[in-house]
Order: structure tokens, then C-alpha cells, then sequence
């Protein structure tokens, strides 16, 4: 049985953070996912937006969390070589009641200590986005746009290459505290640590419930998106929101770091954290509710719907709570809790990771790591280097000079890159989520079969085994006919 120093459960944007910030320190660290890559759930669902700050109620940990990771995430895309744009985002209005509104959430993001918050008029508003529809708006300066896969795969691969061990398909079954140490039972073998860190996003309430912590009533909220052709990307430069709700940002339309713009989400509570299809009905309300501030969503510019599922801590009267960052010691000794790590969890990350280390370093002393490097240097992206310098990595690699993908014009050379990344991985969407293959105008009609080939070479793999996403994906079941 394999031992220790820490285990983290989830591999996530948080789970990743947090293992990628503990390889500070001298400690022997795990990393449990039950998916079979990073990033298949809430952290790769999401609208993809850098936040301000401005949203939370003054005093929450989300507030506070978040104006910190806006504030240093300029360094952290440097180190982690991830893309992502400082674009601004404007909250568009109409009405007196609406400028009321934003008076007041430039005055909670200001307690907050959210920067580059003003008021602008019509004119302004048009100079920024000359196709939104709207009076006048609050402009948020510092939010942006990330890249959520790329993010998440990132954290994990720095902390992979700082000597974090990560365990694809292992889903836990049960925890148990014996002996100063947790027994931790997965899908695939025992493990044991001394410490365990739940960071299991959708499933945080289980664990939690296994860890001995009980009560937390975890609900999802799931949101529905459009994702529209590049074509339409020059016609919105920054995020566009409708006056925010207390509990809701409103169906809202986004860019792209790579050009493309997203419409969603709605929102409606769930109990089923599995289906993420999307209805007609949702595809129409989305397009018809956003293009009221932003009138460019035509049909033809569908290319794909997608939804996500947030894991809010709702309490039965209907309140959600703040992020539950914890360790109980009465309860579950050495176990650091996280609950309801919802938006803005994202932008959040990297403070939420060190805020749950702290709880553990309060309790025992960390010894820092010497040889922790937070640089990782991500996937050479072929069709945004100039001529010159596309023509010199194919002298160096000729993988460069073949197109696998091309609407993204994606190489075989980033292909390969990806199955072999420091994480592995064996599935059509973690090679997708790395280089973005399959996700063009087509989504994988020309490339899909041709990326199979290479996993099935690469791995040693025979068709019928390889899968889309997870365990049971197979996407061939056989030979159409036999030669």
C-alpha cells in the first residue's frame, strides 16, 4: 500500500492549485481524480472569465480570494505559459434602477478592493463595443479572459513535474482514519495518507460526507452554452453582461482567448451531476435573451453547445454560502475541506490552494522545497508563429509540416506533444483540451478519425479501445466491414 504525505482528492483547476502549490514544500503528494484526465467537469464548463472581484458580497472569502487571484494572475500566466487577455468587461444598462444597481456594485467591488471600476456613457460604451445594445454601463478594467483547459492542465503539470504523482480513474469509495493516518479506498487500490485534502468539486458533499463532516446540502446549478464561429469574435472585444441579480450574472456573452464567443449561461438547479446535454429550448432562450445586449447570433454560427454544473451549498431556505475552506479537528483530524468551490473558482485558484495550505502548515511545520521550479512551458501553437518561424520548426521537426486539424491548423507535432504531455493521457478530449484539435468550424469532422490513428499508434492501442472522454467512451465498436 502506497503512503503519502498529503492525497488530494480531484483534479480540477482547485485540486490541481493546490497540488501544484504544495510541491513548494518537501512532502510526498497524490493527486486522486476519478475522470481520466484533468479538467472534465466544472473547471473545463465554465464561461472562461477572469473576474474582478466586484460580485461578492464584502467579507466572503470569494471576494477576497478573487481580487487576489485577478491581481496576480499576470505572473501566474507567465510562469504556467497559459494565454489569457486583460480584455475588460462591461455591465450594460438601461434604466434608472440599472444604474442604481451598478452604483452600488462599484461600490461593493471598491470595499472589496476590486480596481479600475467606473461609469461609462452610451458614447464610451459604443467606443468599446460598437455592436451592444445599451444606455450606459459599469466598465471592469482588470477582468479578462482565460483559457480554462489550458489553465487547469497547466497547474497539473507543474505540479506533476515538481513530483506530485497523479492517479487517473480512481474514484474513492470510502475514507477512514486509522493509526494518525487516512485509509483512502479507491476504484483501483488502497492508498494511505497523513493528510487528505477534499477538493472534489461536484462531489465535495460525498467526500465530505465520508471524511465525517456531514450536513453540507450540495446542489448543482447547471448553465447552458452556445459557442459561435470566429467569424464572430471581431464584433465583441471584451465580455458583455446584462445589470446582475444578487445571486446571478445573467445570461451574458463572452470571447474567446482563440477568437471565438460564447453565449450562456442560463441557470437552473439539479440533482443530476451527470447529464450534460443541452435542449433546444435552452439553445433558443439563450440566443434570444443575450441578443438583447448584443444583437450578432445568427444560427449559421452555431457550432456547438456545451453545459456546466456548478456546486453550490444552498441552505434549505434557498441561501447560498460562502466558500467552506476548513479543517475540522474534532471531526475529521488532518483533513482540509473545501465545499462549494464554485465561480469564482477559477479566477480564485491559485489563493484558494494557499489558503487551504495554511490550515495544514497552522498544524505542522512545512519544510520548503529547494528544487520546486514554477515554471512549465506549454505547447508550441504552430498557427500563431510568423512564417519564419513556422518554416524553422519544420526544419527542426518535420511532424510541424503536417496538418491534422485544419480549422485550427493544428500539427502533428502539437498532437503528439499532448498524448505525451508529463500528465499522459489517452483520450480524444484530453489531446482536444491541450491543443485545441476538434474544436474549429468542423468540431472534429476532418481531424477526429485521424487523431485516433495517432492514439492507437503513439499508445499501442486497438480501435476499439480508444475513448472520447471517459471510461466507457469507446468511440469504434468494430469494423464497419473486413477487408
Amino acid at each position: 500500500m502506497e503512503s503519502f504525505d498529503v492525497l488530494i482528492i480531484g483534479a480540477g483547476v482547485i485540486g490541481s492549485a493546490v497540488a501544484r502549490e504544495l510541491t513548494r514544500c518537501k512532502l510526498k503528494i497524490g493527486v486522486l481524480e476519478k475522470n481520466r484526465d484533468v479538467c472534465f467537469e466544472t473547471s473545463g464548463r465554465n464561461s472562461a472569465v477572469l473576474h474582478g472581484g466586484f460580485a461578492y458580497d464584502t467579507g466572503t472569502l470569494k471576494a477576497r480570494l478573487c481580487v487576489e487571484g485577478n491581481r496576480e494572475f499576470d505572473a501566474a500566466a507567465r510562469e504556467l505559459d497559459v494565454p489569457y487577455k486583460r480584455t475588460g468587461k462591461v455591465l450594460v444598462g438601461n434604466t434608472p434602477e440599472d444604474r442604481e444597481r451598478l452604483l452600488q456594485t462599484i461600490e461593493t467591488g471598491r470595499v472589496n478592493g476590486a480596481s479600475g471600476l467606473s461609469m461609462i456613457d452610451k458614447k464610451r460604451l459604443h467606443e468599446l463595443v460598437p455592436a451592444v445594445v445599451g444606455e450606459f454601463a459599469m466598465l471592469s478594467e482588470t477582468s479578462g479572459i482565460l483559457d480554462p483547459f489550458q489553465y487547469a492542465v497547466a497547474l497539473a503539470e507543474n505540479a506533476c513535474m515538481n513530483g506530485a504523482k497523479f492517479f487517473f480513474d480512481h474514484e474513492v469509495n470510502s475514507l477512514a482514519r486509522e493509526e494518525n493516518a487516512w485509509t483512502v479506498q479507491t476504484s483501483r487500490g488502497v492508498l494511505r495518507a497523513r493528510w487528505v485534502v477534499n477538493a472534489a468539486g461536484l462531489g465535495c458533499g460525498k467526500v465530505s460526507d465520508m471524511l465525517g463532516i456531514k450536513g453540507y446540502r450540495i446542489l448543482g446549478s447547471r448553465g447552458t452554452y452556445i459557442v459561435l464561429d470566429k467569424r464572430t469574435g471581431p464584433l465583441l472585444p471584451m465580455p458583455v453582461y446584462p445589470v446582475p441579480s444578487n445571486t446571478y450574472m445573467g445570461i451574458h456573452v463572452t470571447p474567446t482567448v482563440d477568437g471565438n464567443v460564447i453565449v450562456g449561461p442560463d441557470a437552473e438547479y439539479i440533482d443530476d451531476f451527470s447529464y450534460y446535454g443541452v435542449p433546444q429550448k435552452n439553445i433558443d432562450y439563450l440566443a434570444k435573451s443575450a441578443s438583447d445586449l448584443w444583437p450578432c447570433i445568427r444560427k449559421p454560427d452555431y457550432i456547438r453547445t456545451y453545459a456546466g454544473i456548478l456546486p453550490k451549498w444552498v441552505t434549505e431556505d434557498g441561501v447560498i454560502h460562502d466558500f467552506t475552506i476548513e479543517v475540522r479537528d474534532d471531526l475529521a483530524p488532518n483533513a482540509v475541506n473545501l465545499v462549494g468551490i464554485e465561480s469564482p473558482g477559477l479566477t480564485a485558484a491559485l489563493p484558494i490552494a494557499r489558503h487551504a495550505i495554511g490550515l495544514i502548515a497552522a498544524r505542522e511545520r512545512l519544510e520548503p522545497n529547494p528544487a520546486f521550479n514554477p515554471r512549465r512551458k506549454g505547447i508550441v501553437r504552430f498557427a500563431e508563429k510568423s512564417p519564419e518561424e513556422q518554416a524553422a520548426l519544420v526544419a527542426e521537426n518535420p511532424d510541424y509540416g503536417e496538418i491534422i486539424c485544419r480549422c485550427e491548423k493544428i500539427t502533428r507535432a502539437e498532437i503528439l506533444q499532448a498524448v505525451h504531455n508529463p500528465l499522459g493521457t489517452d483520450t480524444m478530449a484530453g489531446v482536444k483540451y491541450r491543443t485545441r484539435s476538434m474544436m474549429g468550424r468542423c468540431q472534429g469532422g476532418y481531424c477526429q478519425m485521424r487523431i485516433a490513428q495517432i492514439l492507437e499508434e503513439e499508445l499501442g492501442k486497438r480501435p476499439e479501445e480508444v475513448l472520447y472522454a471517459r471510461t466507457g467512451s469507446e468511440i469504434f465498436t468494430g469494423k464497419v466491414r473486413e477487408a
